[in-house]
């Protein structure tokens, strides 16, 4: 096979530098050689870039696939996480949370209600408010992250949100596990988070007029028993 020696010169620092190199005999007499490793290179590494997303993306939704079927009755519909005005069932709840998972040997769960006194003051009311959307985010990130530290095998937290009065429902955390000590563990993490973390701002109304309610330094105290840090006090 006949090859073509194409003249051609490089820009340098110091002017233009001639060269030569082979040319592809037959589908581009004047592109040179190493012009085709470059363009050959380019591809390689395009393909090489797009098996690896692909391979992500597929090691991803086996861990998602995984952790779906490890931690949550496959048998459960709802939502794991619910921000809403209505008031819950707790008894209802519970019965979904664990319906139809004979893997479950306990149940725990907690529910916070509005007290009609709070740091010395008469409380009438308390009204609360969220971020739509990151705050179901949050709590699900948080759930996620309860399972990777706990056997936990489903969870379901509800919080609501605008004007409640002394003793109306707030929030219920409930997790279910093989054994009790999981349930205890995972509950208790998951509140701690609810009251420090969890994108909400309380405001209670007194007899002195309205006031934002924050974080205690306590709450700060329990959060630091999982590692993780928070200063809202």
């Amino acid at each position: 096979m006949e090859e073509t020696t194409v003249e051609c010169a490089h820009a340098t620092h110091f002017g233009q530098r001639p060269c030569s190199s082979v040319a592809h005999p037959t589908t581009e007499p004047k592109l040179r050689s190493d012009e085709l490793w470059f363009f050959g290179f380019a591809l390689q590494a395009r393909a090489g870039r797009f098996f690896a997303r692909r391979k992500a993306v597929l090691r991803g939704a086996g861990r998602h696939r995984a952790s779906v079927s490890r931690c949550h009755n496959p048998g459960m519909t709802a939502a794991r996480v619910s921000i809403q005005k209505e008031d819950f069932d707790l008894q209802q709840e519970l019965s979904a949370l664990r319906a139809g998972d004979a893997r479950v040997g306990a149940v725990c769960s907690f529910i916070g209600t509005v007290r009609d006194r709070n740091d010395g003051s008469a409380v009438a009311s308390m009204e609360l408010e969220h971020y739509p959307g990151m705050t179901e985010r949050a709590i699900e990130a948080m759930i996620d992250e309860a399972q990777r530290r706990f056997d936990i095998l489903g969870a379901r937290v509800i919080h609501r949100i605008g004007l409640l009065q002394p003793q109306d429902q707030i929030m219920m955390v409930a997790v279910t596990s093989a054994h009790r000590g999981q349930s205890f563990l995972a509950c208790e993490f998951l509140m701690d988070y609810l009251k420090t973390q969890a994108p909400f701002w309380k405001k209670e109304e007194t007899l002195e007029g309205a006031r934002w309610v924050d974080a205690r330094a306590t709450d700060d105290e329990a959060m630091a028993r999982w590692g993780i840090s928070s200063n809202n006090a």
